[in-house]
């Protein structure tokens, strides 16, 4: 599985990391029982911050995402691939709902919007790695780091 950090996107690094797992795990890229990296050793992968990476996992445990299997480590618990595709629909659902009423407030007609919008998905389609895939051009060691599966 490999992370993209982006430190200058706005969103806060620890929750592009539970974004990014939540939705590995949405996808199946992660799996119920799969362990998780270490927060040293994410930590070191990313080049960033242990408590960042702490931070992150423990949100995720909040979110029954997540567990602590004693003597293991983390590890994605049973039933968290239904949460974490209930989780991805409604930020995804958030996030276009919010460039929507930009267009619209921008004097956008619905029918611009919607050619914008198909057009920019043809564009993409088939073009755009999924989380649990590795992107074929990696432009740096700090904004895309490989984690252990």
């Amino acid at each position: 599985m490999f992370f993209s950090i982006d430190p200058n996107n706005g969103v806060a690094i620890y929750e592009q990391i539970v974004r990014q797992v939540t939705f590995a795990v949405a996808e199946g890229t992660l799996c119920p029982g799969q362990l998780l990296p270490s927060v040293r050793q994410l930590g070191q992968q990313l080049a960033i911050n242990p408590n960042t990476i702490a931070r992150a996992y423990q949100q995720l445990q909040a979110d029954q995402v997540i567990e602590t299997l004693r003597g293991r480590g983390l590890a994605v618990c049973a039933g968290a691939t239904e949460r974490c595709r209930k989780v991805r629909r409604s930020l995804i659902a958030q996030r276009l709902r919010s460039v929507l009423t930009e267009a619209l407030h921008g004097g956008l007609k619905a029918e611009e919007i919607e050619q914008i919008v198909g057009q920019q998905l043809h564009s993409l389609a088939g073009s755009v790695p999924t989380i649990g895939s590795a992107p074929e051009d990696v432009a740096s060691d700090d904004a895309v780091a490989m984690a252990g599966e």
